[in-house]
């Protein structure tokens, strides 16, 4: 289970009375946390940081434990911030500074120096917050009583988030086969985004799978077909095509498996020894939470396995998908998005079918894949890109729709969005930033979500919705000379 360390800040100059006051309040919303929170996250305090060397202690124990996915800090008194600086240079975990206090209400009865001594949260937290202000320290501030339900939920907020950064820096992509040739907006540097994002970005020849493939027994190849049948409609006579995808779909998770990959790429320029193009295999290892990026994508894989991971325990859909084409009825404008045949399961309003039809591009044998229409509502689009010098995150508020009429030779999974606040100014302000054509949809996450990632990994944000105006485009999207 994912731990939050507790680390609570006070000083020695109000006596031991005091510092044993601080410790049982500290303990008494600890245990708070582990009763309301804990289905998330358990939260564990460490001792009272008085002094530089008991701050270092603290961070050094959190930076030791690989089940602690992040820290929660609080100033129950006054403390110095001097002392904490050592601590806070030692750690390179999300921090959240939760901006509260022990009592909901002042006692205006009885309040004195005692209680004003003891009780300091306004004078301690912004001492505290002026250090990490200081030292550029990336953090999440969350302001209000603990006990309250709209704190509590930004709390667990940060909790998945920061099991999501955990998770992005033990990620390993799989790339079988490069950027798909001459493309920009997927390629760029590698080494970046280990650097930055600790994600291991390793090549293997897509030759592995095929071999992998055929090896796979038909015991094996059953038991996945099996799983297909259950929770699909088989819509096919071409039972060998979809059986090729279950070869490919038990390569695949024996290899990411073996090789410890959260998220993997192909391309349909690199099939060595495949008689199709991954379909099923890759949409059902989607809906499982393993991130995905076609055309050797390793930006998109990544990011789609963390934001999987951030969304878990949600209701709604999270996964990638690739902007395709537009209706532009004036007033109704939409968009059509898709892939060639790689929609995760995750997106179905209702069961998918299971169809084999022909593959325009690629030269292979007529690929497997999974049909349907997509659920509907509120959500956003992300994406992440390289822009030489820092990475940019661009997320966009949209309106998952129903597809207003049929399209029954169109054989792929089909995802149909309306942009916020409408077309003109959501596409513009999406192309202004340099927003790829690869990207996660959820209707789960928010623009909350993603905008407590980028600050705590401190990436740059830029965000589109009901709120971006024209005048925005010319504000934030001119080019620097």
């Amino acid at each position: 289970m994912s731990k939050l360390y507790f680390v609570v800040g006070s000083q020695d100059l109000y006596g031991e009375e005091c510092l044993r006051q601080v410790a049982a309040d500290s303990q008494k919303m600890v245990d708070f946390f582990n009763k309301k929170l804990g289905d998330t996250v358990t939260f564990e305090l460490l001792p009272t940081v008085e002094t530089s060397e008991i701050c270092v202690q603290d961070m050094r124990k959190v930076m030791n434990d690989d089940d602690c996915v992040g820290v929660v800090t609080w100033m129950h008194t006054f403390s110095p911030a001097k002392m904490w600086i050592k601590g806070l240079q030692i750690l390179q975990k999300p921090l959240l500074h939760l901006h509260t206090q022990a009592n909901e209400k002042l006692p205006y009865d009885e309040i004195d120096m005692d209680f004003m001594n003891l009780n300091q949260a306004a004078h301690g937290d912004r001492e505290y917050g002026y250090i990490l202000a200081r030292l550029n320290k990336a953090h999440e501030v969350v302001a209000g009583y603990y006990e309250h339900e709209d704190v509590l939920a930004k709390i667990r907020q940060f909790a998945q988030v920061a099991k999501a950064i955990d998770y992005s820096h033990n990620m390993r992509v799989a790339t079988f086969g490069n950027n798909m040739r001459d493309v920009a907006v997927t390629d760029g540097n590698r080494l970046s985004c280990e650097i930055k994002y600790g994600w291991e970005i390793k090549y293997w020849g897509i030759g592995e799978i095929a071999e992998l493939a055929k090896t796979a027994t038909d015991a094996e190849v059953d038991a996945k077909v099996a799983e297909y049948e259950s929770k699909y409609t088989m819509a096919t006579d071409n039972v060998e095509a979809v059986r090729e995808q279950a070869r490919y779909e038990v390569a695949f998770e024996k290899f990411l498996a073996a090789n410890k990959c959260h998220a993997f790429t192909d391309t349909f320029q690199d099939l060595h020894n495949m008689s199709q193009l991954p379909g099923i295999a890759a949409q059902n290892i989607m809906a499982k939470g393993v991130g995905f990026g076609p055309e050797g994508d390793y930006k998109i894989s990544a990011f789609s396995a963390i934001l999987m991971k951030m969304a878990e325990g949600r209701d709604g859909a999270t996964g990638f998908i690739e902007d395709y084409t537009y209706d532009l009825t004036a007033g109704q404008e939409l968009e059509l998005a898709s892939h060639m045949l790689e929609v995760p399961a995750s997106f179905a309003a209702t069961k998918p079918k299971i169809e084999v039809h022909p593959l325009g591009i690629g030269g292979k044998a007529d690929p497997a894949r999974l049909v349907f229409d997509s659920v509907t509502g509120d959500g956003i689009q992300v994406t992440l890109i390289d822009m030489g010098d820092h990475f940019r995150i661009i997320c966009a508020d949209i309106e998952l729709v129903p597809v207003p009429k049929p399209m029954p030779k169109l054989p792929v999974a089909q995802i149909m969005y309306r942009h916020k606040p409408n077309f003109q100014i959501g596409t513009a302000a999406w192309c202004y930033a340099g927003g790829a054509h690869h990207s996660v949809v959820s209707t789960c996450l928010t623009r909350d979500d993603i905008a407590m990632f980028a600050r705590l990994t401190g990436t740059e944000l830029i965000t589109i919705g009901e709120d971006t105006t024209e005048a925005d485009l010319q504000k934030f999207f001119m080019p620097k000379f």
